[in-house]
């Protein structure tokens, strides 16, 4: 008992910790010692720490000692506005949700990828500062994720390794509080319509759809954000009045997403309607200030640390689009190499590779659509399928649950047309290149069919009263269908792994998870020895570089 609760007290302390950066963060960008936009204080925290967390690993390594001072500062800050945070509505749905959340990090099998790649990278951090060209020791190291980052300054002591997992309940608990008091002050104002009914149904969508905290990677965390991020932009384009609160939401949100994954820098593109929108409505002043806001800067900031990242790990800018590429540093990856992993991602997302199967010859499987037939045998008719019935599902319940005869005036707005064209062209692109789930599939699929359904049952309103309870009914068996999957998950991994939560709460951690840390020691272990003029292996000694900061530099050879 003594390690659940001890994982139990750190469980919240990373969470109040969190809380408290995003209080720092309001009051240093943002010049507000206000606690309003509460709901968003746990993105701000967020947002701070992804940068923080960049910088820091440049100099020193994520180790025990400095996340422990990193909590308590946090920590301290939570503290000291506790007696003003306990009277907010919204921070008691929030100790509600991480409650129930709770239970989703009683893991003991991960997914494929964790020992793979993203465990030893989180654990990289925590061991080492930044090495340069680490990117050769296995692909996932080429694509830094956030995620990773923010994991790794949770290794702390006695429970070590173990919280590797909290970022994705972090990210699904804050959007959960935000979904939920977006519905709240929809009910408020007695302005029922769909961005009401979208919000509500992402929230169900997430707590059913997502609740293997296990399998969420950087893939499933990006998703949830993206739901929130639909919602902002609806709201945005609708009320440009009010417009300051939105935008920061939205800055906040898009940093974070695209520091998840480079793949996601393709959201960029609702820049694009966001800027022709503030044209139509002769707003383009709205720029000049976007321009000059210190969250913006920060953003802008954050973008370039993801790129010189990417750089320094890869030599490409964006890995794996080769003509971002480098050739000429000492770590350049070979170009062939690239090519061949960027065709492998497409190859993998259209069913041409996988346990069973292997296309003979991948570029001719991926070209035009060779692989559809394919895809739909070995994909669509078992992952997109279940996915979709599951969707329509919710669809039923929803309409008939806010069915009503009495039917109001279909609102139609030509603002909120245009984010769903763009999202429409997200939705092409995607299926043409990368027709996965994971890769905003889940995201782009709910919003799309969602928007028109949502468009017609906002006509059928009931009373505001009813509303109400028919709203907290379908929120909390959302809940309640997320924490009986859970436990239904655990009690098989009792079964099947003899897996003992109450006693000892965590992850299954073998050798195989530690084979990219036992690499780099080999090389940095030979590297000092040479300098030392021990013995040691010259091959390897070529291998490695020192930069004038202290750095490790691999160096690739295979060329």
């Amino acid at each position: 008992m003594f390690d659940f609760s001890l994982f139990t007290i750190f469980y919240f302390i990373c969470i109040y910790s969190t809380f408290g950066y995003g209080l720092i963060f309001k009051r240093i960008f943002l010049k507000e010692n206000t606690l309003d936009n509460y709901n968003y204080i746990g993105f701000y925290g967020i947002f701070f720490l992804i940068i923080y967390s960049y910088i820091s690993h440049f100099f020193l390594s994520h180790n025990f000692y400095h996340n422990l001072i990193l909590l308590v500062i946090g920590l301290i800050f939570f503290f000291i506005n506790l007696k003003n945070l306990i009277k907010i509505r919204s921070f008691f749905i929030s100790n509600v949700v991480f409650l129930i959340l709770f239970i989703s990090l009683f893991i003991f099998k991960t997914h494929d990828d964790f020992p793979y790649y993203h465990f030893p990278y989180t654990y990289y951090l925590t061991q080492n500062s930044m090495i340069i060209g680490i990117g050769q020791f296995n692909h996932g190291f080429r694509t830094p994720s956030s995620s990773f980052y923010i994991n790794s300054l949770f290794y702390l002591p006695f429970i070590k390794y173990y919280m590797f997992n909290l970022f994705a309940v972090l990210i699904m608990g804050f959007a959960n509080v935000v979904l939920i008091n977006k519905i709240l002050i929809f009910l408020k104002n007695k302005k029922i319509d769909y961005i009401f009914y979208l919000s509500l149904l992402f929230i169900i969508f997430i707590n059913i759809f997502f609740y293997r905290i296990q399998e969420h990677g950087t893939d499933k965390s990006a998703q949830i954000l993206i739901f929130v991020f639909f919602i902002e932009m609806f709201i945005l384009v609708r009320f440009l009045k009010e417009y300051e609160k939105n935008i920061n939401n939205i800055i906040i949100l898009l940093g974070i997403i695209l520091s998840l994954k480079s793949f996601y820098f393709l959201y960029l593109i609702f820049l694009l309607p966001f800027l022709y929108i503030l044209y139509l409505e002769k707003k383009l002043f709205i720029i000049r200030k976007v321009f000059s806001n210190k969250l913006f800067i920060t953003f802008l900031l954050l973008f370039f640390i993801l790129i010189f990242q990417n750089f320094f790990n890869s030599s490409c800018l964006i890995y794996p689009i080769h003509y971002t590429c480098f050739n000429n540093v000492d770590w350049s990856l070979n170009s062939a190499e690239v090519l061949k992993m960027n065709n492998w991602y497409e190859l993998w997302s259209k069913a041409g590779a996988g346990p069973n199967f292997r296309a003979e010859n991948p570029q001719q499987y991926i070209n035009n659509f060779n692989w559809l037939s394919n895809w739909f045998d070995i994909y669509f008719f078992t992952k997109i399928s279940d996915f979709l019935i599951g969707l329509i599902f919710l669809f039923l319940i929803l309409g008939l649950t806010f069915y009503n005869k009495n039917k109001l005036k279909l609102n139609v707005y030509r603002n909120d047309l245009i984010i769903y064209f763009f999202a429409f062209l997200l939705l092409i692109e995607w299926f043409y290149n990368h027709p996965a789930l994971r890769y905003g599939g889940y995201c782009l699929i709910v919003f799309i069919l969602s928007y028109p359904f949502f468009l017609l049952i906002g006509r059928f309103q009931n009373n505001i009263k009813s509303i109400k309870k028919k709203v907290f009914i379908l929120i909390s068996i959302s809940f309640l269908v997320f924490f009986i999957r859970n436990i239904d998950r655990i009690n098989d991994e009792v079964v099947k792994y003899d897996y003992r939560p109450l006693k000892k709460p965590f992850f299954r951690v073998n050798e195989d998870h530690f084979r990219v840390h036992n690499q780099f020691n080999n090389l940095l272990n030979n590297y000092e020895s040479c300098v030392k003029d021990v013995d040691c292996n010259k091959i390897l000694y070529q291998k490695v570089r020192k930069t004038i900061f202290g750095n490790y530099v691999f160096i690739n050879k295979n060329d």
